[in-house]
């Protein structure tokens, strides 16, 4: 298999790329991109600095992977971007590299859809399979867990999490962490959770036990607010506490420094 790189595009001699990959017009890779096997740039592409992709990646016109990023302490020292394997990158795509005070990476894992015009800062993690709506935003130090997904036009604020199979809905502006399997939409302090994401949870083959349990869940922390949440935390934990999921939920919730949406 012979490296495919179109005559207008411009490859730095010391770019580390699988001889499987296509490069396609007008693309822009440089000295410290390290690309793995079966990875295509359509055209227009530019990736820098150093990044370094997994397998089977496909990047659209105009997205730029490995920019500088968008903080002022920014000095200069060498982070990084790291993808994994299997994930389309569309139109004007921004992913930038880390910073030394975030810890150095940015990182996006493997099976997501990157829709155009997502915005992904310095040090965010994104996990793996989520979908991320045309011209979200997401600022530093973002988590973006397994199975999320975020509509378009969305904005989070720095340090926010989002947890597994989460769903954000369109439009909105989360400044505090959205607990694992819930759904919700708003703008910020009018953002409300609507209760769990059931209609992904039963695509992805969740059990009608683990449901039943975080429908629970659901009643007990988002639906009476009045409760205050520590105690509505030790309510979960007392009487589903033995439930795989509801113990990632607690922990999830326990561990926020943003405060999490009621």
């Amino acid at each position: 298999m012979r490296l495919q790189i179109h005559p207008t595009a411009i490859v730095h001699p010391e770019a580390n790329i699988h001889e499987s990959c296509e490069i396609g017009p007008f693309c822009s890779v440089g000295k410290g991109v390290r690309l793995g096997p079966e990875n295509i740039l359509l055209s227009h592409v530019v990736i820098q600095n150093c990044t370094t992709v997994g397998a089977a990646n496909v990047f659209h016109p105009f997205s730029v992977i490995g920019g500088e990023p968008q903080d002022l302490k920014y000095s200069g020292e060498n982070t990084e971007v790291k993808i994994g394997n299997k994930n389309t990158i569309r139109e004007s795509v921004t992913i930038n590299i880390g910073t030394a005070g975030g810890g150095g990476v940015t990182q996006i894992g493997d099976g997501n859809l990157l829709m155009a015009y997502v915005h992904i800062a310095h040090d965010v993690k994104v996990g793996n399979s989520t979908v991320l709506g045309n011209a979200s935003q997401l600022a530093g130090h973002v988590l973006i867990e397994d199975y999320s997904i975020v509509g378009g036009l969305t904005g989070i604020s720095q340090f926010v999490r989002l947890g597994e199979h989460t769903y954000v809905g369109g439009c909105s502006g989360v400044d505090r962490d959205v607990p694992p399997f819930a759904m919700g939409r708003g703008l910020s302090s009018s953002f409300e959770i609507w209760g769990m994401n059931l209609i992904g949870l039963k695509r992805r083959g969740f059990s009608s036990e683990v449901i039943s349990s975080l429908q629970e869940v659901s009643t007990i922390f988002f639906k009476d607010k009045s409760t205050e949440k520590e105690v509505a935390l030790r309510k979960i934990e007392e009487k589903l506490g033995q439930v795989m999921e509801v113990q990632h939920f607690l922990k999830f919730v326990r561990a926020s420094q943003k405060g999490v949406y009621r």
